[in-house]
């Protein structure tokens, strides 16, 4: 149960670092800023997405759903596959701003919806069954 509870505090952990840094990304990128050009703004996503899935598998796991998998679980990887592409689209091969401004709201709207589907453990997520 203790490897769960970390594995679990590392995902959450990485799962806001995650977001709070795709939200400064799309920020600069809508004002044109020159630090979404850096090395370190390129790498550190891929550091945080790797630690996200290891701890991800790690969950599956420990916590043996590969068992008995659950449909919110399907439905968080189906989304994750979206907002990967939505963010891609947002950041990178958007051709115009406009383009990317759609991308990128939508690419947030994807990822709430994986936090409260993650929360409510259903999908569609429901504030009901919080």
């Amino acid at each position: 149960m203790q490897t769960y509870i970390v594995l679990k505090h590392i995902h959450m952990l990485a799962v806001v670092l995650s977001g709070a840094f795709f939200l400064k990304r799309g920020h600069w990128m809508l004002n044109a800023d020159d630090r979404l050009e850096a090395k370190w703004v390129k790498v550190l996503p891929h550091v945080i997405d790797t630690i996200l899935l290891g701890s991800a598998i790690g969950l599956v796991v420990v916590g043996k759903w590969y068992e008995n998998w659950p449909a919110w679980l399907s439905a968080k990887i189906v989304l994750v596959v979206l907002y990967v592409l939505f963010g891609t689209f947002a950041l990178k091969r958007g051709k115009t701003l406009q383009i990317r401004l759609i991308m990128w709201v939508l690419a947030i709207a994807v990822f709430i919806t994986i936090a409260l589907t993650a929360i409510s453990k259903a999908f569609p997520p429901s504030m009901l069954n919080m």
